[in-house]
């Protein structure tokens, strides 16, 4: 379940009352370790929502290739905290990846926005090309 952020609804643009909850969830679809929170503000009102917001617009959003030394496979995916998305993969993922951990990341490339990340990803994805994605980690070739 998703929790919403917790504002003062009264008039648009106002400052959460102090004590309030405020929880600003990940563009992503995928939870940290803890759940679906991801920060809790509010203690400074309005100065730390306009900061956190600030800097939760202008992220980029991630494309990244991960290796299993185990099976010696390819993973390509995008997030905006390929980091995050690394340890979900190494411990909580009951996909592709539960199969073959530990994984390691081996490239990754910033995008302005998740349209063009998920652009390169599907562009990446549909090589099918294991020699195409080792050109690409070790540089010959852009996305």
């Amino acid at each position: 379940m998703v929790e919403h952020a917790a504002v003062n609804r009264r008039v648009a643009g106002s400052s959460p009352a102090r004590g309030a909850k405020l929880w600003i969830l990940a563009c992503g679809c995928y939870p940290d370790a803890v759940g679906m929170q991801v920060s809790r503000l509010c203690r400074d009102g309005a100065k730390a929502l306009d900061l956190m917001v600030q800097g939760f617009l202008i992220m980029g959003h991630f494309v990244y290739i991960l290796h299993s030394d185990s099976s010696d496979r390819y993973y390509i995916g995008s997030s905006e905290d390929p980091e995050r998305r690394l340890s979900f993969h190494n411990s909580i993922e009951k996909g592709f990846t539960s199969r073959y951990r530990p994984w390691r990341i081996v490239y990754q490339c910033e995008f302005e926005n998740k349209e063009m990340a998920l652009h390169a990803e599907r562009k990446a994805k549909k090589w099918k090309s294991r020699k195409m994605l080792e050109r690409l980690i070790a540089g010959e070739i852009t996305l």
